[in-house]
């Protein structure tokens, strides 16, 4: 799974313009988060096909990292996330993002954005899939 992070001016519209790019294109979002800062919008999106988003934004000629997205389902239950979020603190693998992707009364899915190789992430106490 492949997290993108699109780079635009925060001004009226450009969510809009890129989220409209890729609904054309066919694609479905499964996770966004969207903020601006200092002028700056930032568009942190996981979608069900990476290889047509990567197209569309890069014909739009816009700004975008690709990082690697780890999803876990963890249990509702106090100390599930710190355990996931502790084994990748002592494998020395940074944790960019963390979206919820689902919750149920069973527990929680979440995707986490991690900086490094997908090799280097350790075995986690949860089920769950590594893709880059």
């Amino acid at each position: 799974m492949t997290e993108f992070i699109v780079h635009v001016e925060n001004r009226p519209g450009r969510l809009a313009t890129i989220t409209e790019l890729l609904s054309d294109a066919g694609v479905n979002i499964e996770a966004l988060a969207a903020y601006g800062y200092d002028g700056e919008g930032i568009l942190r999106l996981i979608v069900d096909d990476a290889a047509t988003t990567r197209r569309v934004l890069a014909e739009a000629g816009l700004r975008v990292e690709e990082h690697t997205v780890l999803t876990a389902f963890m249990p509702h239950a106090p100390g599930a996330l710190a355990g996931v979020t502790r084994k990748l603190a002592d494998a020395d693998i940074n944790i960019d993002a963390l979206y919820v992707l689902s919750t149920s009364t069973d527990g929680i899915e979440v995707a986490i954005s991690v900086d490094g190789s997908p090799s280097a992430v350790p075995d986690l106490p949860v089920t769950g899939s590594l893709s880059s």
